[in-house]
């Protein structure tokens, strides 16, 4: 038995020694609250690897973070939370308005696994129409906003806007092409054949008559349309007094177009000018979003989202933490109607009223048009709702599939497929696709640039180099504790040869409990027919209707497809490079103006010093500079 010092020299030096160690759980958030304020703003919980685990925003910081040292009033989603908090931060704000608008930011930037998650990893398309043009021109666009140009939308989908697009065409009869398509036309293009362009290119319309279609269109957008039915239709009628019977057709058909538009919509609700409607739904433990989106009176059609959430979660928090997010990178409209009463309306409307500029309200409707509207949400996201949970449960079945076939102890979360894409080793990728409950999981996507040196053509070496590369991350991830892209089952394109090839650089790398899988495709590589190669067993083939084999073609194709895309990528971005790119202090800019001098990249090496300073663009000391980079003898002095 050992005594235990208890002088007061020994206390003490406990006391230092317990000091020094890393707190956690209750006793960080005790650490913490020390210094809290009890102002408002945001609090993130860090795990012990600067992990960002929770964001939550307070009126009172203190008041609020107190309450997560109570552990026994906590749910066991929360409990857990708390024993993994090592330290945390905040950011203090002038109100809780502006405190929920910077924590919506950081839980969609930072993705914490605790907080419930918007998944919207997509951007949404706009009608963008160009102002600095006097013939300006009608497009979609993606992004940012563009200077000296309006937007309209945001539309649910390219369908959407496309659709859109190619009414107001007919309509307003607005060029779509770009601008250097527009100064290089000697005669009107095939939309003004099909009566869906006016011409402005060649002069078929002066600026003034076609700045009044520019006009009408933006009112049409801004939803001011009963107006310009009235004027479309007395100038149709006018021109057919005058015996002007072909403007007047021309008349007749852009009206009956306006009235397509206006009836093409699943919903167009009179009632509602811009606003949003999300109706929730929620089966067995998961949770649908469908949003319409209504601009101008016209529905910009709607998306399905499944955001991501604890089982605890009500579905009102769920929705209320949902807009806040789903509102954190794109402009808020007047309106936001929802099926379920927010616990936080108000805080919630003011905060995107803040963001806005202007008013936002946010409406719970109990009936008339505005339910009806929120009704038809709340159906679409049912059947969303649906139609995802029999997929999950057809892969679910497809994964038992997979692990019955292979022999694994249950069925895979994660299944990653590699291939490689070249052509005689020249631009040459490596590529890995992953699979598993929800289908392809697109964002674990990996492309591998192949580094080499390596022979061209030498398929071994270059998968070899994407498993180091790719393996050599994830047993450093492991050894730190983090598993969580560690995977199930590696499938590889290939019969013996491949599969060996691969096994031995895993057993050099010291990968275990990975299954490997090699699959070859049969005589006359005849698909249907694969032979199936994996450790302590003979090379095997499925039934031709196994729905596993199917599964197990789709994952080989879409590895394929990956590859074949990011070599032609690649070999694209290649095509397009010069010996310009690696000159200091040479840019996109004036590499432009280079080239537009000389004419290709070969005709500035050319250059003499003379000509390089006399180009526009270039002063004496970057033409210095170029000439310097093509003539490495040469010296200024």
């Amino acid at each position: 038995m050992t005594a235990q010092n208890s002088t007061p020299e020994g206390t003490a030096a406990q006391a230092d020694a317990e000091a020094s160690l890393p707190l956690k759980g209750v006793e960080a958030i005790r650490y913490a609250l020390r210094t809290m304020p009890f102002a408002p703003g945001v609090y993130r919980m860090l795990g012990s690897k600067g992990e960002v685990l929770y964001v939550g925003k307070a009126l009172s910081l203190k008041k609020r973070v107190t309450s997560y040292t109570h552990v026994a009033r906590l749910p066991e989603r929360l409990r857990r939370m708390v024993s993994e908090t090592a330290s945390m931060e905040i950011v203090t704000t002038h109100t809780e308005a502006e405190a929920l608008l910077l924590e919506a930011n950081y839980i969609k930037r930072m993705k914490p696994r605790f907080n419930i998650l918007l998944r919207d990893d997509k951007s949404y398309p706009w009608l963008m129409l160009t102002d600095g043009h006097p013939f300006p021109q009608i497009a979609k666009h993606r992004g940012k906003a563009v200077k000296g140009a309006s937007l309209w939308g945001p539309f649910a989908s390219a369908w959407a806007v496309n659709q859109t697009l190619n009414l107001i065409q007919r309509v307003f009869l607005l060029r779509s092409c770009t601008d250097s398509v527009f100064n290089s036309r000697s005669r009107p293009c095939l939309l003004f054949q099909i009566k869906r362009c006016s011409a402005p290119c060649v002069d078929r319309i002066d600026q003034q008559a076609y700045g009044e279609l520019v006009e009408q269109a933006r009112d049409f957008l801004s939803g001011k349309d009963s107006a310009l039915r009235e004027t479309l239709g007395a100038d149709m009628n006018r021109a057919a007094e005058e015996l002007d019977f072909e403007r007047a057709a021309m008349l007749r058909d852009r009206i009956r177009a306006l009235a397509q538009m206006q009836d093409s919509n699943v919903i167009n609700p009179a009632s509602l000018q811009d606003a949003d409607v999300f109706g929730l739904w929620q089966e067995a433990g998961q949770t649908c979003i469908q949003v319409f989106f209504v601009r101008g009176g016209r529905n910009n059609g709607s998306r399905s989202f499944f955001p991501a959430h604890a089982q605890e979660e009500t579905a009102a928090d769920i929705l209320s933490a949902f807009i806040a997010q789903f509102y954190d990178d794109k402009p808020c409209p007047a309106q936001i109607l929802v099926n379920h009463a927010l616990a936080e309306s108000p805080l919630l409307a003011e905060a995107l009223s803040l963001r806005r500029g202007r008013k936002v309200e946010i409406l719970n409707p109990q009936r008339g048009e505005k339910k009806q509207v929120v009704d038809h949400a709340v159906t679409n996201a049912r059947d969303a709702l649906n139609r995802k949970l029999a997929e999950t449960a057809g892969q679910a079945k497809l994964l038992r599939g997979v692990a019955e076939v292979f022999g694994l102890d249950a069925p895979p979360e994660r299944i990653e497929v590699y291939d490689n894409s070249h052509i005689q080793g020249a631009h040459a990728y490596g590529v890995m696709i992953v699979g598993g409950p929800e289908g392809f999981n697109r964002k674990a996507y990996r492309k591998f640039r192949i580094k080499g040196p390596i022979t061209p053509g030498d398929d071994f070496a270059m998968m070899r180099e994407v498993l180091e590369r790719r393996f050599g991350r994830a047993l450093k991830e492991a050894d730190e504790g983090d598993t969580s892209n560690w995977p199930d089952v590696l499938l590889i394109d290939g019969g013996a040869g491949q599969y060996s090839a691969v096994r031995a650089v895993l057993d050099d790398l010291g990968v275990t409990g990975v299954k490997l899988v090699g699959i070859a495709k049969g005589p006359d590589r005849d698909a249907g027919r694969e032979w199936f190669y994996t450790d302590h067993r003979e090379p095997f083939q499925l039934d031709l209707r196994d729905p596993v084999l199917y599964y197990l073609q789709r994952l080989r194709d879409e590895a394929h497809r990956f590859a074949i895309t990011t070599h032609r990528s690649g070999r694209s971005k290649a095509l397009v490079t010069s010996e310009l790119d690696d000159i200091p202090g040479i840019g996109p800019a004036r590499k432009k103006m280079l080239l537009n001098t000389f004419g290709s990249a070969r005709a500035v090496k050319q250059a003499g010093l003379a000509e390089l300073e006399a180009a526009p663009g270039v002063s004496r000391e970057i033409a210095r500079v170029i000439y310097g980079h093509f003539h490495p003898d040469w010296s200024p002095d």
